[in-house]
């Protein structure tokens, strides 16, 4: 379980995290759960997704079709 594991970080270190992070899972076969407001980098290390909401799960489903949906670029990625 990682929780923010971005925050405070700046650019460069937040992608060496997320590099490391996916290593992880790849190489060593660990699941991770991540806890992260940084939608565009968990989004791109991730297998599935899930939009919380004043604690509840408004969309969920694989990362890359999460990462498609219009409603997730506007609110979440900035584009």
């Amino acid at each position: 379980l990682l929780d923010e594991p971005s925050l405070g970080l700046a650019p460069l270190y937040v992608r060496l995290i997320f590099q490391i992070i996916q290593k992880i899972n790849e190489e060593q076969k660990t699941p991770i759960l991540l806890v992260e407001q940084n939608a565009h980098m968990a989004l791109k290390v991730a297998h599935r997704g899930y939009v919380m909401e004043n604690g509840r799960i408004v969309l969920e489903g694989k990362a890359a079709e999460l990462a498609a949906r219009e409603e997730v670029k506007k609110a979440y990625l900035g584009i």
